[in-house]
């Protein structure tokens, strides 16, 4: 891997195995969590500002998202929402790669969504190696208080995640799943 000219964020950005203690990405890092304190700090009774601040935060943001605190992010350029989402309370949003939610979602209490991976072999996750895999939301999609949707992951349209399952592999449009690992269990009519 010492061969490899490419910045620590160039091979973040592409998916490869990346040290993310590095000057560049703890700058991003720091400014995310800057931005991510004052969008949890801040006043309902002030919807402008909150959407200013995730603007500034995300890199698509949508028309009518709603995002209630407290939010948490990598990096937060990395993740777009589409219009009319909601998230509740407590939406983490680990965005090493790009995260996508399409228009009109439910997001759950306590939503996790995980890019980042590393690796399996102890030396290399001992050096702190590590890379991620983007997730993909698609449109109409409810995701349950508690879910987690791990790296790689895509979910289409109009699916159902139900509370607490665990998502590790992609979920086809129009289908419920369930548990750890999520299952399907019906077709959504």
């Amino acid at each position: 891997m010492s061969s490899d000219t490419r910045t620590m964020r160039e091979r973040m950005q592409a998916g490869d195995l990346y040290i993310a203690d590095d000057p560049e990405l703890g700058e991003a890092l720091l400014h995310a969590q800057d931005l991510t304190d004052a969008y949890n700090t801040s006043s309902a009774r002030n919807p402008t500002e909150r959407r200013r601040i995730l603007q500034e935060l995300l890199g698509h943001l949508g028309d009518d998202v709603d995002i209630r605190p407290p939010f948490r992010v990598d990096y937060g350029r990395y993740i777009s929402i589409g219009a009319r989402t909601f998230a509740n309370y407590g939406l983490i949003a680990l965005d090493v790669a790009p995260i996508t939610i399409g228009e009109d979602c439910q997001i759950g209490t306590n939503v996790q969504l995980l890019t980042p991976t590393h690796p399996v072999e102890p030396g290399p996750r001992r050096d702190k190696w590590e890379a991620a895999k983007p997730i993909t939301v698609g449109n109409n999609v409810w995701l349950g208080s508690g879910a987690i949707v791990l790296p790689g992951v895509t979910i289409g349209d109009d699916t159902v995640v139900g509370a607490g399952a665990v998502v590790t592999k992609d979920l086809p449009a129009g289908v419920v799943a369930v548990g750890n690992p999520a299952r399907i269990i019906r077709t959504v009519e």
